[in-house]
């Protein structure tokens, strides 16, 4: 559920069962199959809750894939069968194919040698590659697609990272979309793998980290859990150990977990890192709390690491609200809420940190603080501000005041590359109707020029729609932003198909961005918007509170708001308009179709949250007690019982149309969340409309899907939605 470092967006056992579950046809039904009711009741503080599907998180129980199986293979016809959907999946691609492939995640050399992701027009998953400078010869060093399994299962990259000299890549891959990470050691003179590898890597939330001289990397590795061990043990007691090439990976070095120094504190949740720098002769210490934003940091010299005794010292804790550091020689740059709820950078230093002595580098202001990088004389801080976001450039010489960065065009820009050894930076810049352009900034001429690395592509700017950021009043009177797009000259008739997205979780931004495949909904007379609801990070610290656990009902309703917005200003109406979200998302989306039911025609569901009591007892869900409390505490319970959508769904009522999709190897939200979902309203609702239950059998929670994945995805989600808002 979280955002992650990872290059962020299995075939089961399907026997006959002949019990009560079983009494629908499999085959050629008019209905979904109907779940059997098997009441569990729990009590929390006083509350009694019945559980009608309880069974279901019994995941492995042939009867329950017997079920899920049966629910997909009944929503694969249906929507397969809607009159278009196959002209939305050729326009999809075709929408995608504008430029002949996606160039992105670059990493860049002293030398020269630059590495980078791409995906080429007809390839499923992105690859590898090295060339010399931006107009070199480029070479394949990774690609997934010659990994796929005997059974036809697909890989994934997750991260890869070259060694300070360019000669090795230490790269991650995963099944299916399982996130169940292996690592593999690329030498790149001969594009071969060393004989080791490495699984059961955490790749969340830290990367391996490569020691200067190239002979070996820091890495997180997750404990093994044994058959008899609840799932709940599954992201506890994680270890960073240190591997040297071309040694046995069962000898590597304990060097940062539970046990492994005095001066560094951590409980069985925690996740620790090691991070090394370029240019720095520091490591950096980091202890992640679950799901949480606040990080503890220490500092000790690189060659104490791992070593008896290492001389760690603290520099900052979770009081002190850092959520992001970066590491300029002997000096951290730290991104902190604390007095400062739309944040602000402070410096001090690795060898003797006093962060309430830290100085003051880019001060709190109406900008929200999102982002903090490194080039060769200065540091580079991405700022939120009325929806778009500005660049400042803080020179490293001391006293240096933060200058604001003219983007090109006026658009929005994210930092895609900085290197302490390099003077330039490297942007993306885009918006709502144009695709994005890779620009290199030089401080010298103070002027951006477009690298050339990504080709434009056909459908890459849009003169004939457009968009407008707006703020709408919220039940309490709070201003929430929304961003609408569509065509020009729209007629405010309330006919429009509307697709409304939000998130609202771990203080996360609804970014600007740009997908040609939108276009297939747009061109369609199809309006699109993004509300900016509590719990995301669109006003810094204040708004993310605003919408976290207690007081989480301003998620939903502010999207509720916004959904009121549109109709009332006739954009679309109630039975032309459709919510979507996922992940976390699914507490949004979820709560607002069962709290106003009747202002929705659709909803989309994606891996969604919907099950919040019983969240804490997945493997996830332990990390997430930060983000959103625990049963444990009344307060916690309250507080889960009003965010949990399942618990909220009432017989009789008439829902809107919804689709619920799910990877069946998601490791984040649990598949079995979507199907008591799907259950308990394809029972109770009164409406007669669709509840459809997509599974992916060679996907998870998203990341690592293919193309072709995503292709069909968005084509049933757009088939349904057409459909349903006629």
């Amino acid at each position: 559920m979280s955002h992650t470092t990872n290059l962020s967006r299995r075939k089961l056992f399907f026997g006959v069962i002949f019990s009560a579950i079983f009494t629908f046809q499999v085959f050629g039904q008019n209905a979904p199959p109907k779940a059997e009711v098997r009441n569990v009741t729990d009590e929390y503080f006083g509350q009694k809750i019945a559980d009608p599907y309880r069974w279901m998180e019994n995941f492995k129980d042939p009867e329950v894939q017997t079920w899920i199986k049966a629910q997909a293979d009944y929503a694969a016809s249906m929507l397969k069968a809607i009159p278009g959907r196959d002209a939305l999946l050729e326009r999809i691609k075709a929408l995608d194919s504008g430029a002949p492939f996606r160039i992105y995640y670059f990493n860049r050399r002293q030398d020269g040698t630059l590495f980078y992701l791409k995906q080429g027009v007809t390839e499923n998953v992105p690859k590898l590659y090295v060339r010399n400078g931006k107009t070199g010869k480029e070479t394949l060093l990774v690609d997934p697609d010659k990994r796929v399994t005997n059974d036809g299962k697909h890989y994934s990259l997750q991260f890869y990272t070259p060694s300070p000299d360019g000669k090795y890549i230490v790269y991650g891959l995963a099944e299916g979309g399982s996130e169940q990470t292996t690592v593999y050691i690329l030498e790149t003179a001969t594009g071969r793998d060393l004989s080791e590898s490495i699984d059961r890597i955490e790749p969340y939330y830290t990367v391996p980290a490569w020691l200067a001289d190239g002979s070996g990397f820091y890495y997180v590795r997750l404990q093994k859990v044994a058959p008899d061990m609840p799932p709940t043990e599954g992201y506890k007691n994680s270890r960073v150990y240190f591997h040297k090439l071309g040694t046995d990976p069962e000898k590597d070095i304990f060097t940062l977990g539970i046990g492994s120094s005095s001066l560094v504190k951590l409980e069985s949740a925690d996740f620790p890192g090691i991070f090394t720098f370029k240019n720095s002769s520091f490591a950096i210490g980091q202890i992640k709390h679950g799901d949480a934003g606040e990080l503890t940091l220490y500092a000790a010299p690189v060659e104490t690491v791992g070593k008896p005794n290492t001389p760690w010292k603290k520099i900052c804790d979770v009081e002190d609200a850092v959520t992001q550091f970066a590491v300029n020689g002997s000096d951290v740059y730290l991104k902190t809420s604390k007095n400062a709820p739309r944040f602000k950078v402070v410096l001090t230093s690795l060898a003797n940190p006093d962060f309430e002595q830290a100085a003051v580098i880019m001060p709190a202001g109406e900008a929200i603080v999102d982002d903090v990088r490194i080039a060769k004389s200065a540091v580079y801080i991405t700022a939120l501000e009325d929806g778009l976001n500005h660049i400042f450039r803080v020179d490293l010489s001391p006293g240096s005041q933060p200058e604001r960065l003219e983007l090109p065009n006026g658009s929005t820009g994210y930092i895609i590359s900085a290197n302490p050894q390099f003077e330039d930076v490297w942007v993306l810049s885009s918006s709502w109707t144009k695709g994005g352009s890779v620009y290199s900034y030089n401080p010298r001429t103070n002027k951006f020029t477009d690298t050339a690395l990504q080709p434009k592509g056909k459908f890459d700017d849009l003169p004939g729609y457009e968009s407008v950021e707006l703020k709408v009043k919220s039940h309490d009177g709070v201003l929430v932003p929304l961003s609408i797009i569509y065509k020009k000259g729209i007629k405010l008739d309330g006919t429009n198909p509307t697709l409304m997205s939000g998130y609202g979780s771990y203080g996360a931004i609804e970014y600007v961005y740009f997908a040609p495949i939108t276009l297939a909904w747009l061109e369609r007379g199809g309006v699109l918007a993004v509300a900016h609801v509590r719990g995301g990070g669109e006003y810094g610290e204040d708004w993310r509170k605003a919408g976290y656990k207690q007081t989480k009902p301003n998620t939903w309703k502010d999207f509720i708001a916004c959904a009121e917005y549109l109709i009332a200003k006739k954009y679309t109406s109630s039975k032309h308009l459709a919510g979507l979200s996922g992940s976390a998302g699914g507490i949004l989306i979820g709560r607002a179709i069962t709290e106003r039911p009747e202002l929705f025609g659709a909803a989309v569901i994606q891996v969604g949250a919907t099950d919040m009591l019983r969240m804490e007892t997945t493997t996830n869900g332990v990390p997430n007690i930060q983000e959103f409390g625990t049963v444990k505490t009344e307060e916690g319970f309250r507080a889960l019982y009003e965010m949990s959508a399942l618990h909220h769904v009432k017989d009789g009522v008439k829902y809107p149309a919804v689709l619920l999709t799910h990877g069946i190897n998601d490791p984040r939200v649990e598949p079995w969340m979507s199907a008591k979902m799907a259950a308990r309203l394809q029972a109770a609702t009164a409406s007669g409309k669709p509840v459809l239950l997509r599974i992916d059998y060679d996907a998870g929670h998203g990341i690592g899907s293919t193309k072709s994945q995503f292709y069909e995805e968005v084509a049933d989600t757009y088939a349904f939605l057409f459909q349903q808002l006629k």
